[in-house]
């Protein structure tokens, strides 16, 4: 992507920035969908679901992908996979795996360590190629990611696909990364941060801001233009209520492992909440889906490891 170094926090207003963010993003995700496979065509088997609608193909579903799709910060666990290739010190990964232990706890979006985590794999990409980047990804997915995938949210998003409708990952994540995740769920492509790049090398800066809060809403609502959907037939999917105006933009908007917050606000909306941390279901979506599993404390395991090796 071209350079955009006047694109500064002091000349554009927040507004602005997510509007910029979320517009890169929403080309970047098109472009990458190219590369993926079709839609599997609908079995006629079994009883078909009251929703999704079955060929409705002015419908799509976007789904956050941190303690929604998938346990933990998939920013964390890439992470952790550069420092095992030696992308920085041990002191990082005391770091990585400090603030991951912490999400994984308290199950919500820090503001502080999330800004934290994205200066630091800002600073660590610097002067990488982005194909690099997105080789190791692959490689991280298998190491990290694979497992820790929601089996009842993946199940929700297969219910979309079987029923003809493009499936979106929407993230904070760097969107190189999301579109391997995306890319290996099988699903149609990826909205998440983009890190500006001249030549293909990564400059060590964002274009527009993080794909946060309302940039995620303006990403969802510039690739609902470019792809002809009526947002009011769509599904959103999240555990945050810093997601609120993504979920908002839908005419399904559902929480999935909500956070305190949003569980307060979809009750008060009368959303549809599901919750698979426990293996319990807060309320029938109307989607077959795989039982919950329990979380796993990547994190805090990776903490625990890094102690027992300095000591």
């Amino acid at each position: 992507m071209a350079a955009l170094g006047w694109l500064t926090p002091r000349r554009r207003s927040a507004t602005a920035r997510s509007v910029l963010a979320g517009e890169a993003s929403a080309e970047a995700a098109r472009k990458s969908s190219q590369d993926v496979a079709d839609i599997p065509d609908v079995s006629g088997a079994g009883e078909e679901p009251e929703f999704p609608v079955l060929g409705d193909d002015r419908a799509a579903a976007f789904f956050d992908l941190d303690n929604t799709v998938m346990q933990g910060a998939a920013l964390f666990h890439f992470g952790r996979g550069l420092y095992k290739r030696k992308f920085f010190e041990t002191r990082d990964l005391a770091k990585f795996a400090w603030q991951q232990a912490w999400f994984r706890l308290a199950g919500t979006e820090d503001p502080e360590h999330m800004q934290d985590a994205r200066d630091s794999a800002l600073s660590i990409v610097k002067g990488h190629r982005v194909s690099e980047l997105m080789s190791i990804g692959e490689e991280i997915y298998d190491e990290y990611m694979a497992e820790r995938i929601w089996p009842g949210t993946r199940a929700l998003a297969q219910a979309h696909l079987d029923a003809g409708q493009k499936v979106w990952l929407v993230t904070a994540a760097p969107v190189e990364i999301a579109g391997v995740i995306a890319r290996r769920l099988g699903l149609t492509g990826a909205l998440g941060t983009v890190a500006e790049s001249v030549g293909g090398i990564y400059t060590g800066k964002l274009v527009g801001e993080p794909l946060h809060g309302p940039a995620k809403a303006e990403a969802v609502r510039a690739l609902a233009s470019a792809e002809g959907l009526d947002l009011s037939r769509c599904a959103a999917y999240s555990d945050s209520h810093n997601d609120i105006p993504m979920l908002s933009l839908v005419g399904h908007p559902y929480a999935i492992n909500p956070d305190t917050k949003l569980r307060k606000h979809a009750r008060q909306l009368e959303w549809r909440l599901r919750d698979y941390r426990t293996g319990r279901k807060a309320a029938k979506v109307g989607i077959p889906a795989a039982a919950g599993v329990g979380a796993v404390a990547g994190g805090t395991a990776a903490a625990i490891a890094l102690h027992r090796r300095r000591r």
